[in-house]
Formats: C-alpha cells, sequence, structure tokens
C-alpha cells in the first residue's frame, strides 16, 4: 500500500528546457529525484521541484490515465484536424468525448497553453508522463512541415501495435507465473490446515506411515512450526527484489540481459525488442526526423538494455558514415533478415516502408509465440499441479490405501 500511495504524489515544477526557455508544470512520481531524473530524460533542467497538496480521497476516485487514452488522443485530433475542425476546438471535442475526469483535465491543459500562443509540442512536453520523446518530437515535426494530421495518425498506429504487443507478452508471462503462485498458496494451505487433521488421524491408527506420508508430515510440522519466519522471508524477498529492481541500474540490466536468455521467454523478447526498434524507427523516419537524432528516442522504445547499447551504439558508427545496415549487422543482436530489409529501404530510398514490413513480421512472429506459448504451458502446468497437488493428495491417502489393502 505505501508503494501505490508513493505513486500518487503529485509534484509541481520549473525548469528551463534545451534552448534555455522556462518551463513549469506538474507530474506524478515516487520522490522529488524520480521526478527530476524524468524531467532530465525529456531535455528540461529542473530548478524546483516540490510536492502539490491535494486531495487525496479524489485522487483514489480518479481513473489513471494509460496507454490507450493517449493513442485515442491521437487517433481523435486526427480526425478532427481531417474533417477541418479547428485546433482549439478540437481539444474541447476530445475532452468531452471522455469520460475520465484525468484525461480532461490533461487535453485542456494543453488547450490552454496552445491558446496561450505556445506550440503543441511544447505543450505536450509539459507533461512527460504521459508524451515520451518520440512523441512530442513527432508532433513538433508534424507542426513545422505541416503535416500533424498525418503524425498525429501514425503516432495512434503507433501507440495502438506497441499497446498491443506489450499486453500480449505480458499477459504470456504472466500466466504461469500466476498458476505458481496459486500452486504455493495452495499448498500451503494444504500443509498448514489439512496435513494436521490427517496426521491426527495417522497417530490413532498406529503402525509405520509410508515415506511420501511422513515427508509430507514433516513438512507440515515445519510450516505449522515456522509459517511466521517463512511468511517473512517470502515477503522480504519480494520487497527486496522490488527494491533493487527500482532502484538499482545495474540490477535492471543484469535481468533484462538475463531476460533474453531464458528458453522459450527469451526468443519472445528478443523479437519484440526488434519490432519495437524497427516499428519505431520506421515513424520517426517517415515523420522526416534525421536518422542520428531518431535514435535516442528508438534506443528508449526498445526496452531492454542490450537493444540500447546496441542501438546507442549503431547511433555512433552511422554518425561517421556508416550504413544503418552494416551498423546493425556489426552489433550481432539483429538477424540477417532484418539487415537484408534494411540494406534494400536504404538502397530503394524507402526505408521507412522496409521498417514497417519487419516490424509487421516480428509483431506476427511475436503473436505466433504467444499462441505456441500458451498452447505449450497449459499441460505443462496441469501436469505441474498435478504432481504438487496430486502428490500432497496421494500422500494423504497411502496409508488409508494400505489398511485396505490389509484388510
Amino acid at each position: 500500500m505505501a508503494a501505490k500511495a508513493a505513486t500518487e504524489i503529485m509534484f509541481v515544477w520549473e525548469g528551463k528546457d534545451k534552448k534555455g526557455e522556462k518551463r513549469k508544470g506538474e507530474l506524478v512520481g515516487k520522490s522529488e529525484a524520480a521526478i527530476k531524473a524524468t524531467l532530465r530524460k525529456q531535455g528540461i533542467t529542473p530548478s524546483k521541484v516540490k510536492k502539490k497538496p491535494k486531495d487525496f480521497l479524489a485522487a483514489l476516485s480518479q481513473k489513471p490515465i494509460e496507454t490507450k487514452d493517449i493513442a485515442l488522443f491521437a487517433r481523435q485530433m486526427a480526425t478532427m484536424m481531417s474533417s477541418g475542425v479547428p485546433l482549439l476546438q478540437s481539444f474541447d471535442l476530445v475532452a468531452g468525448g471522455h469520460e475520465n475526469p484525468s484525461f480532461q483535465k490533461l487535453v485542456m491543459s494543453i488547450k490552454a497553453d496552445v491558446e496561450a500562443g505556445g506550440t503543441m509540442a511544447d505543450a505536450l512536453r509539459k507533461h512527460p508522463q504521459y508524451f515520451d520523446s518520440l512523441f512530442c518530437n513527432l508532433i513538433e515535426a508534424g507542426e513545422q512541415a505541416g503535416i500533424l494530421e498525418s503524425l498525429l495518425n501514425k503516432l495512434a498506429d503507433y501507440k495502438e501495435k506497441s499497446e498491443g504487443m506489450k499486453k500480449k507478452i505480458k499477459g504470456a508471462l504472466s500466466y504461469p507465473i500466476s498458476i505458481l503462485v496459486v500452486a504455493m498458496i495452495v499448498s500451503v494451505i494444504l500443509l498448514v490446515y489439512v496435513v494436521p487433521v490427517f496426521a491426527e488421524m495417522f497417530e490413532s491408527f498406529g503402525g509405520e506411515l509410508p515415506g511420501l506420508t511422513q515427508m509430507v508430515m514433516n513438512m507440515s510440522d515445519f510450516m505449522v512450526a515456522n509459517w511466521m519466519p517463512v511468511l517473512g522471508i517470502i515477503v522480504g524477498l519480494k520487497v527486496a527484489f522490488g527494491q533493487a529492481k527500482k532502484r538499482s541500474v545495474a540490477f535492471q540490466n543484469f535481468l533484462q540481459k538475463l531476460s533474453l536468455k531464458l528458453p522459450l521467454f527469451g526468443d519472445l523478447l528478443t523479437k519484440s525488442a526488434i519490432a519495437r526498434f524497427t516499428r519505431t524507427l520506421a515513424t520517426m523516419f517517415a515523420a522526416g526526423t534525421p536518422l542520428v537524432e531518431a535514435m535516442d528516442s528508438v534506443a528508449g522504445a526498445t526496452g531492454n538494455i542490450v537493444y540500447y547499447e546496441a542501438t546507442m551504439k549503431i547511433k555512433e558508427e552511422v554518425s561517421t558514415g556508416i550504413t544503418l545496415a552494416e551498423s546493425m549487422r556489426e552489433s550481432g543482436v539483429f538477424p540477417n533478415m532484418c539487415v537484408q530489409m534494411t540494406q534494400i529501404g536504404e538502397e530503394s530510398g524507402d526505408i521507412d516502408k522496409m521498417l514497417n514490413k519487419v516490424a509487421d513480421y516480428y509483431e506476427e512472429e511475436v503473436d505466433t509465440l504467444v499462441e505456441s506459448l500458451s498452447a505449450m504451458m497449459e499441460p505443462m502446468i496441469m501436469a505441474f499441479l498435478g504432481v504438487v497437488i496430486g502428490g500432497l493428495v496421494l500422500a494423504m491417502y497411502l496409508p488409508i490405501f494400505s489398511m485396505g489393502g490389509q484388510m
């Protein structure tokens, strides 16, 4: 509960952007240090960050703004503009058509900044928790080139596809974890509450118990006598893991590198990272963003330190005149098909189209892997549950079967 409360803290901040212009806004975060780190990632040098007093009951009653809301915002704004609706009126229509008060407040805040004479990109940059550098940079490019409607549609496509892929991967990973947790909880309940009842009954029977039954009873005795320390250790390990994951960049990097080497799931995570790399780069190219400038946004979108480091290395090599395809090949983390398609795109001048095709291919691969993993995991999980839960039940009934045989 404490961690959740920390995420609800609202901060007000002031600072300067890369152009030296003063900026201010509101940002949700866990601490002042976290807020400053987020602002620096957005190219803002914070000068003042402090907590904003708020009504916690009102905050808890409001729905959070999700990625799908941002995708919907981009799609609706593009639709309004293509229909000839003025920009400021489009903000009113988009805000009024959404049921979430937090989202309405966000849109109206953006409108107020634009109405005051600022650009839409600058207005979005005041809310870095919702609009990342990729989103803001593309909006800025769209405003400068007069193709804002087109780029809003591209951003909506990008957000929808990225979020859809993330949900599929999370679903594939969370399913076996949730089953393991349920199996552990059921096992503990059996050991603490059910097995002792059988133990009392077996004592009245007398005689020697089967080895499996005796082992389960010993486990039950241990759990009954030490359930509080065991629970404390489990909770402590979970909290320690969570804190290390949040606070230690080295630990985060270690987990991300390890995740790519996991059996079954490693291939899934690798292909999803490649899909995000190519999709983000294609979107940036379509907006006319120079390759070297695009690489920072692309690196952050990959979602894995291995591909982040590879992308930053590619950025350095490309800046010296090496082709994108050759740099990708030298990194050693991109498959030949991806490199060859990129090379064809560079030679033909249609690199954004080729990268989109590569992204489509790997997104389909992710879909196929998720379906295959789901089909594969179901019998494995059923077998696991049968061995664990069924083994505990069998251990309790073995003495009864033995007595029946003797009779």
